[in-house]
């Protein structure tokens, strides 16, 4: 489709085309040699040359049967028409490094359980390609990766429709903790049942799908906690939640300063658990799992920054001893 947009001179941007021709035809030394090079016939280039002289009002070559010659005016033209061909290569070279070599600014959204891993996956990447730029929006929010310029996201459970394509990373096992003060004053949970007794600390967002589904009820939030035990048996329990935060860390904080019961991410609170901060509760009840979801604009035509980064934290969750002991790992 031929654009309309129009320069003070009244050439339009369609008109390049003949500029080119033209350009190509004194680089040539002729009009013979210019159409074997752009792939029309020597009349054909006469013929676009010629309807630039008439356009523009200006005689651009002295032509002879012998040779060509620029006028006065054709020097000039000339050298502007390099600086345009010049301009025109270095976008195209632009796009195929962009396709072809990492480069420029990889914009990455993690939730904050995830963004210390992100460094050690990509750590290869940095530093095999240094044209690469990293930039990390960590957060427990959902980052709106339009209005963000989000090149590349890792979502953590059931994805919402969108026109953003997903790819499936891992699964993430979560268990329920609570730390030694707090079950010395409340006790330790014998079965699911028991847990509709206890103070429990969530993340906002299952406080508020829990409110989308009618399940909470009263001054106190309540959302629903389903469990499976080694049968593969489901058992679901209402329990009331006490402290409600927005991020996955304050949760876990809370849940270690003795605040009630949590679902945590079990590569999170490893450490926690060796430290004695935390401990498992109801270690023969499981969560299902959470499927952790890679999250591009597109499938196809990735630039090659994305791409070597899916690579790489593909590879660093498939390799990540923890991860597979405790998740169930599972690469596509």
């Amino acid at each position: 489709m031929k654009t309309t947009i129009s320069f003070k001179s009244g050439f339009k941007m369609g008109d390049l085309r003949q500029l080119v021709v033209f350009a190509e035809t004194v680089s040539s030394g002729s009009m013979s040699a210019a159409a074997a090079r752009l792939g029309m016939t020597p009349s054909a280039v006469s013929q676009t040359v010629k309807a630039l002289e008439r356009q523009s009002g200006v005689t651009l070559l002295h032509r002879s049967t012998r040779k060509l010659t620029l006028t006065e005016d054709g020097k000039q033209c000339y050298g502007h028409c390099l600086q345009l061909m010049a301009s025109w290569k270095a976008a195209a070279d632009s796009l195929t490094q962009a396709r072809d070599a990492p480069t420029g600014e990889l914009r990455i959204a993690a939730p904050l359980g995830l963004g210390p891993h992100i460094a050690p996956a990509l750590a290869s990447v940095l530093s095999t390609w240094p044209q690469l730029r990293l930039r990390m929006l960590v957060s427990d929010d959902m980052v709106d990766l339009i209005d963000a310029r989000v090149d590349l996201a890792i979502r953590i459970g059931k994805m919402a429709d969108s026109g953003w394509t997903a790819q499936k990373l891992c699964e993430l096992e979560t268990i329920m903790c609570a730390s030694p003060a707090y079950l010395e004053r409340h006790g330790t949970p014998g079965s699911p049942r028991a847990l509709s007794g206890h103070h429990w600390i969530a993340l906002e967002r299952e406080v508020e799908a829990a409110r989308s589904t009618g399940a909470s009820e009263g001054a106190m939030p309540v959302i629903p906690v389903t469990l499976f035990n080694e049968r593969r048996a489901k058992h679901t329990v209402h329990a009331a939640v006490r402290v409600v935060s927005t991020s996955q860390p304050t949760v876990q904080q809370m849940c270690e300063e003795g605040l009630g019961i949590a679902r945590l991410s079990y590569i999170e609170v490893l450490d926690a658990l060796e430290r004695g901060t935390l401990v498992h509760v109801l270690p023969k009840w499981t969560f299902p799992a959470l499927p952790v979801a890679l999250v591009t604009p597109r499938k196809d035509g990735q630039p090659a920054k994305v791409r070597a980064a899916v690579d790489a934290l593909r590879a660093y969750f498939r390799d990540l001893p923890a991860l597979r002991a405790a998740a169930r790992l599972s690469v596509d």
